[in-house]
């Protein structure tokens, strides 16, 4: 039986979400430290919510093409930049994180504005608190030769995007 366009999109996502994980566990980074986050954002709301459930609303966020996408973008800038294979003054800015270049917080932006207004207000709490992994991706990214400029921000709009998902299905 021949698969239908849809059912290529499926596994070419699935596919996708694959390569997703994988860069993400190569920088350092897990769906379930992920999920950690999330799980701190909506526990005070959802009574009960464990992190089983937040790591399957983690799943279903990292399943989303412009996610997927956006998050290929960020880890590749942050590589290009340590490879030295980005240009000054961008690899400056990019290896130093430097607080006024917003283009990583913008990018994270396309992955939170999927879930809505809840969603905004979590990355936001998130990029200022430096919640869990979010801190220990940064703390590592100001060491000598690593980039984590998007990184930090990818992690923490995929925690508020599930959280936002946690809130539309049980609050």
């Amino acid at each position: 039986m021949e698969r239908t366009s849809s059912e290529d999109r499926r596994l070419d996502d699935a596919h996708k979400r694959d390569i997703v994980v994988k860069r993400l566990n190569e920088r350092g980074v897990s769906l379930e430290e992920i999920a950690e986050i999330t799980l701190d954002l909506q526990k005070p709301h959802v009574p009960g919510l464990t992190l089983a459930t937040c790591l399957d609303h983690v799943e279903r966020v990292v399943m989303k093409r412009e996610v997927q996408h956006a998050v290929l973008t960020g880890l590749e800038l942050d590589v290009l930049a340590e490879k030295g294979l980005v240009s000054e003054p961008l690899r400056s800015i990019l290896m130093s994180d430097y607080g006024l270049y917003g283009i990583d917080e913008v990018l994270a932006l396309a992955i939170v504005n999927v879930y809505g207004s809840i969603g905004l207000t979590n990355f936001g709490y998130v990029d200022k608190t430096k919640l869990g992994i979010v801190k220990k991706v940064d703390e590592r990214g100001k060491a000598d030769g690593v980039c984590h400029t998007f990184l930090d921000d990818m992690i923490g709009a995929i925690a508020a995007a599930a959280a936002s998902s946690v809130a539309h299905r049980y609050a």
